[in-house]
């Protein structure tokens, strides 16, 4: 995380600038974003344990991603703290913010696209549950470790540095040609991938008649959709700002504001997931009943109905007969007088 400063100081400009500060809207945005993120993926995550099926393809690519949002979203009070204030945290923790980070956005674009290419071969063949599940099982635990690796080459390269009395979290050096690198193969290539996959996915819906399929799909593309929405830009303003420093103020200033809007825009993602499934008629039923505090169904309700039901009917059975009996003995009783 890179801490954009009020006044530029740098030899190669010949005046200094005075920029407009979004550091406390961005700040302020964070802590909002922080409280809707963690209630929602937390609902998310409870209402997937307690009425999905946890071997279920689907559920486990969903899971993983609200635990990648989750942990996200845990980063979210230090990056406010620091735009409001400044980095009051120490080493340790910015170079732990910062590897969180990397995990939880890596991790995302990962599962994401091996989510694109599970969508894919599900709209073009059927294969078994059991090769989907050690699919799925696989390509999440590679895309953490592969988030897990990455996030450390980043996180060794922050440090606190003090300017003017103030601290900030931010490289120790200037960014290399690493960075575009990996830039291209964590972002760049799962985005190619994953719009292969949607276009073939379009492609084998149009030239069927059963778009039974094509519901399936439909959630999982709009989630794939927004993360690279929101994230697409801020990344393309970053390798811009790393590429073209403006001189003239007013540029700098532009670019200081555009910035700020997509780095809103794309932290803002982590509480998006969860308004999305809420697109899913199946995920609407489960909050309904979260709300109202109701537990796993049982397996079988319908034996626990047959039995309460046999149980009524023998106690009506048993009952009508304790009174036709009676009605015939009184009947009898007349009879005899």
């Amino acid at each position: 995380m890179e801490e954009n400063r009020t006044v530029y100081e740098n030899d190669d400009y010949p005046y200094l600038c005075e920029l407009n500060d979004v550091s406390t809207v961005k700040g302020t945005v964070f802590a909002l974003i922080f409280i809707i993120s963690i209630l929602s993926n937390a609902l998310l995550i409870v209402a997937l344990l307690l009425y999905e099926n946890w071997k279920n393809v689907t559920t486990i690519f969903i899971m993983n991603l609200a635990v990648a949002d989750l942990i996200f979203t845990t980063t979210l009070p230090f990056w406010a703290v620091y735009h409001l204030h400044h980095w009051v945290f120490g080493d340790f923790l910015c170079q732990c913010m910062t590897a969180l980070y990397f995990i939880s956005v890596y991790s995302s674009v990962l599962i994401l696209t091996a989510l694109s290419v599970d969508r894919l071969v599900l709209v073009i063949k059927k294969p078994t549950d059991s090769f989907r599940r050690k699919y799925v099982l696989g390509t999440c635990a590679a895309a953490w470790l592969i988030g897990i690796i990455a996030s450390s080459t980043n996180a060794i390269k922050v440090e606190v540095t003090e300017y003017e009395g103030s601290y900030y979290c931010e490289p120790s050096h200037y960014v290399d040609l690493g960075y575009y690198a990996e830039i291209s193969l964590l972002f760049l290539l799962p985005f190619i991938i994953t719009v292969f996959c949607y276009t073939g996915i379009i492609v084998a819906v149009l030239r069927t008649t059963v778009r039974r399929k094509f519901r399936s799909v439909s959630v999982m593309f709009c989630i794939v959709t927004v993360f690279f929405f929101c994230w697409g830009p801020y990344n393309i303003a970053l390798i811009v700002g790393h590429v073209y420093e403006p001189t003239e103020c007013w540029k700098q200033e532009r670019q200081e504001v555009i910035l700020g809007v997509c780095q809103i825009l794309a932290f803002s993602h982590c509480c998006m997931n969860p308004l999305l499934y809420m697109l899913s008629q199946k995920m609407r039923k489960h909050l309904y009943r979260l709300c109202r505090c109701e537990t796993r169904q049982r397996k079988n309700p319908e034996r626990g109905g047959q039995t309460t039901s046999v149980v009524q009917n023998a106690f009506y059975l048993t009952t009508n007969s304790a009174v036709n009996r009676t009605d015939d003995e009184s009947r009898n009783v007349t009879t005899l007088q």
